[in-house]
């Protein structure tokens, strides 16, 4: 199956949970949202480093 070729799903409310959540220091439960997920996303994009060529 190539998946190339497909289009990409958005979802239409991204503020809605997708099924997970997160504890905060005070215990209360937060519901994870596609906007969430995609925010750390484009944080790890920003931050990522490629790592150093090693040679042994």
């Amino acid at each position: 199956m190539n998946t190339h070729n497909q289009p990409r799903v958005t979802p239409t409310q991204p503020q809605q949970p997708v099924g997970g959540a997160i504890i905060d220091a005070q215990g209360r439960e937060i519901p994870i949202t596609e906007n969430m997920i995609q925010r750390a996303c484009n944080e790890l994009d920003k931050n990522w480093v490629a790592p150093a060529n090693k040679k042994g």
